[in-house]
């Protein structure tokens, strides 16, 4: 498998064309202690864009807004070439309460504030980007096919929502005449692999283009942290790292060092770095449309394009499936196990089709 940023795919059941890797923007600026500034941020969108890349990511509140409004500066002279994703929810000014969550004025009031930080009069695809389990979907179906209408938002798509609830809204939306969600954003790596449960299934069956984030498990992956970063003596919780935060969100275990020690030795045997090695691994799963990529410097970002040309031997992926392999729990593992396979099929050979 040997890919480039200009090797374009369509996401979800939609036209829309994208990268293969989508640049992730929540390094852009330095708000959260850790990040690329201006200058820095500016070199990493013009590497990515100059090697073919269209696929932009961001979010409201990503780095306080400096992440969209540095998007707005660098994207003046070819916004119409580019994917700009953004996403609404999450609490844009604190102790206000309609400031965040899923309903129609936070919807409208987010939206209107990242079209004007972005610069832009409309945004490719939009996100809900975190459930609030408090909005009927009706409202958010309703007020999400109102933007299209208007021409500020042209997709929709969803992020860290239970897949229950996407699958119904999709049907929700397929019913009415409403707009449909054509992305689900999602953790997604060798160290998360939970997704494989019921979300990229539904994902799968619902038309939904996936979009790992975190495909390098905040750094794990890329072997930069041992068995000494897991006392607290070493990492604060609060201490404003990117250390820090990737053991706050579980992602620094003892399981996921296993995991990135077997990952080391594929991309020694391929000549490749880790980071190549776990992005690459991501890119193999046929429901993946994009994985994010989340450099703080030119040189993660260089790196991180090599992951388009690794391919893998058989052996290889086997190694790091068993390193990495999840329970998918009841009834799914019941269901592929050899006892229903029997009592379904017997002998039969059916062949099911993607």
């Amino acid at each position: 498998m040997s890919l480039t940023l200009d090797t374009y795919r369509l996401l979800g059941r939609s036209g829309l064309r994208v990268s293969p890797l989508a640049l992730g923007t929540a390094t852009f600026g330095t708000e959260w202690g850790w990040g690329a500034e201006q200058d820095e941020a500016r070199k990493l969108f013009h590497l990515y864009v100059e090697h073919g890349g269209n696929f932009i990511d961001t979010a409201s509140t990503y780095t306080d807004g400096s992440s969209e409004r540095l998007l707005g500066e660098f994207t003046r002279d070819n916004r119409e070439s580019l994917v700009l994703a953004t996403k609404y929810t999450t609490l844009r000014r604190p102790g206000d309460p309609n400031s965040g969550g899923s309903h129609r004025k936070s919807l409208f009031s987010s939206v209107e504030a990242s079209l004007r930080r972005l610069n832009t009069d409309y945004i490719d695809l939009l996100y809900l980007h975190v459930w609030d389990f408090t909005t009927p979907v009706e409202e958010i179906l309703r007020g999400l096919d109102d933007l299209v209408r208007q021409g500020k938002v042209l997709y929709v798509a969803m992020s860290n929502v239970p897949a229950w609830q996407v699958s119904r809204m999709q049907a929700i939306a397929d019913l009415r005449g409403w707009s449909p969600l054509v992305a689900l954003q999602i953790e997604y790596s060798l160290i998360e692999r939970t997704g494989e449960r019921d979300l990229i299934p539904m994902a799968r069956e619902m038309g939904l283009g996936v979009v790992p984030y975190s495909p390098l498990a905040g750094g794990v992956l890329t072997g930069k942290y041992s068995r000494d970063d897991l006392t607290t003596t070493n990492a604060a919780a609060e201490d404003g790292t990117r250390k820090s935060f990737t053991l706050a969100n579980g992602g620094l275990t003892e399981r996921g060092l296993d995991i990135a020690e077997v990952v080391k030795e594929v991309a020694a045997e391929l000549g490749r770095t880790t980071a190549q090695v776990g992005l690459a691994w991501t890119l193999r799963n046929p429901d993946v449309t994009a994985s994010l990529i989340g450099a703080r410097t030119p040189a993660q970002l260089a790196d991180n394009l090599g992951a388009l040309e690794v391919d893998f031997t058989a052996s290889q992926l086997a190694r790091l499936a068993k390193a990495s392999a999840i329970e998918l729990g009841f009834p799914h593992d019941m269901l592929a196990g050899d006892r229903m396979r029997a009592v379904t099929r017997g002998d039969l050979r059916i062949e099911a089709r993607r």
